[in-house]
């Protein structure tokens, strides 16, 4: 009962590490796109280190979770 509730846990922390991905790789592609155009990038910047850091915890959360199933 206790791997099950954790195996649920994981299955909803990979699908927020994916999202998390393809949100990630939205967010760079503006922000080159902002610098490229000569525009003011700075708040996409802050907001692409501040989802890097939270995807950064998802992952962590993730191998938590994956050494919690171990044997």
């Amino acid at each position: 009962m206790y791997s099950d509730a954790i195996s649920d846990e994981l299955r909803r922390v990979e699908a927020e590490v994916v999202q998390g991905e393809r949100r990630l790789a939205e967010q760079e592609a503006l922000t080159i796109d902002l610098k490229r155009q000569g525009l003011n990038h700075s708040q996409a910047e802050a907001e692409l280190q501040l989802m890097r850091e939270v995807q950064r915890q998802r992952q962590q959360e993730r191998l938590r979770l994956l050494a919690l199933l171990q044997p």
